[in-house]
């Protein structure tokens, strides 16, 4: 199934297989999880949510620093 990662810092898609977690594609797309905040029609998603079909998928990455 295809995931397709798209935002200011992300631009990819991948395969995986069905019922992976979002944060096995993100590892996948070699996006670090912890830095990033996933969403989807607006919609913020755990890192644990089950992919399930071919899905494009907002990537908004999280700056904190000082």
């Amino acid at each position: 199934m295809e995931i397709t990662f798209h935002g200011r810092d992300h631009n990819c898609v991948i395969e995986v297989v069905v019922n992976s977690t979002l944060r096995q594609a993100l590892v996948q797309a070699n996006i670090l999880p912890s830095t990033v905040i996933v969403s989807y029609e607006d919609k913020i998603l755990p890192h644990s949510t089950l992919l399930n079909s071919d899905v494009r998928l907002l990537v908004t990455t999280v700056s904190s620093g000082g």
